[in-house]
C-alpha cells in the first residue's frame, strides 16, 4: 500500500513539473458545414507562438456514417490582453459510408484533405480558452462531388 501510494505521488508530481513547462488544451470544436457537428480538439504549444491541433470528429446518420482526423499547424498572434489570432496549415484524413436505401447499395469512401485555419480566440485567467475559426478544407475524394467545404466554428477548450 505504502508503495502504491508513493507511485500516486510521483506521478502527480511528475505530472505537475510537465504542467508547468508545457501549454496545452483540450475541449470541444462546434461548428457544422459538412455534416461533422462537434469536434474532440486537442492543442499542443511547441513555443508562445507556436502551437499543433489535432480535431477528431464523427457523425453516424440514417444516410451515412462519417469520421475524420484533422492536425494542423498554427501561428499565434497576440491582439491585447487575452485576445489573440491565429492562422494555420495542415490537413487530414476521413472516411465516409454512405447508405444507399433503394438499392441496398453500400458506397464508402476514404480521403485526403487539406486545411487552411484562421480565427481569434480569448483566453481567460483561468484555465478557460474559447475561439471562433473559419477553415477552408478541400478534399482529394473520387465519390463526393464538392470537394470543397468552408467550416465555421466556436470551440472551447480547457488548458492544462
Amino acid at each position: 500500500m505504502k508503495k502504491l501510494m508513493l507511485f500516486c505521488i510521483a506521478i502527480m508530481g511528475c505530472t505537475l513539473a510537465m504542467q508547468a513547462q508545457e501549454k496545452n488544451a483540450i475541449g470541444l470544436r462546434l461548428g457544422d458545414s459538412d455534416g461533422f457537428g462537434t469536434e474532440v480538439s486537442y492543442q499542443r504549444y511547441i513555443s508562445e507562438k507556436n502551437r499543433l491541433e489535432f480535431d477528431l470528429g464523427w457523425r453516424s446518420s440514417s444516410n451515412f456514417d462519417a469520421f475524420r482526423l484533422t492536425g494542423l499547424y498554427q501561428w499565434v498572434w497576440n491582439i491585447d490582453g487575452g485576445f489573440n489570432w491565429y492562422a494555420g496549415a495542415g490537413g487530414g484524413i476521413a472516411q465516409v459510408d454512405f447508405d444507399t436505401i433503394p438499392a441496398g447499395n453500400d458506397d464508402s469512401d476514404t480521403y485526403l484533405y487539406a486545411a487552411g485555419d484562421i480565427g481569434i480566440e480569448y483566453d481567460f485567467e483561468i484555465p478557460l480558452l474559447i475561439s471562433l475559426d473559419f477553415r477552408p478544407e478541400f478534399g482529394f475524394s473520387d465519390i463526393l462531388d464538392d470537394d470543397i467545404d468552408f467550416d465555421i466554428a466556436f470551440s472551447i477548450r480547457y488548458q492544462f
